[in-house]
């Protein structure tokens, strides 16, 4: 798991060609005047979810792992908490669903603050729970990049 503000993504561009197109078209991209819904960067490869919604108490949240795709999960407005933990110390609470690739998890970790302009690179080791309120509830404008791995 790697967390930053996009004002420093350069220093991860060599983590791969994919992940630094990704970054490169956060940065680039005029994300306010997008809709939601996807948003095809590279095909089936690389692509983005434009997400808008209220974040959540943080009791409600639920982990997700995911083994195709790593998610480059970027505040484009407002703030959230978004869950971190080692898939190894989760419990599995679904089996792995490959055509959605998803899985549900049971367990704790640990939440970090984002505002807007943070970004955080989830690898498939890297359970999350995105989403969480930092206090009340809040408008959020997010953009999932989905990095295809396999």
């Amino acid at each position: 798991m790697i967390i930053d503000h996009i004002n420093q993504a350069a220093h991860y561009y060599g983590l791969g060609e994919k992940i630094k197109a990704g970054l490169i078209w956060l940065a680039q991209t005029e994300l306010s005047d997008l809709q939601p819904g996807r948003y095809d960067l590279s095909g089936s490869d690389l692509y983005a979810l434009v997400q808008i919604y209220d974040t959540k108490d943080p009791a409600d949240g639920i982990w997700e792992a995911h083994r195709r795709y790593l998610d480059i999960q970027y505040v484009a407005s407002g703030s959230e908490q978004i869950g971190y933990a080692p898939i190894g110390s989760l419990k599995a609470e679904t089996d792995y669903d490959a055509g959605k690739d998803f899985q549900l998890l049971q367990g704790s970790g640990v939440n970090l603050a984002c505002g807007a302009g943070t970004f955080m690179i989830l690898y498939p080791q890297d359970a999350h729970m995105p989403g969480l309120a930092l206090g009340q509830p809040q408008p959020v404008r997010k953009v999932v990049v989905k990095v295809r791995i396999d």
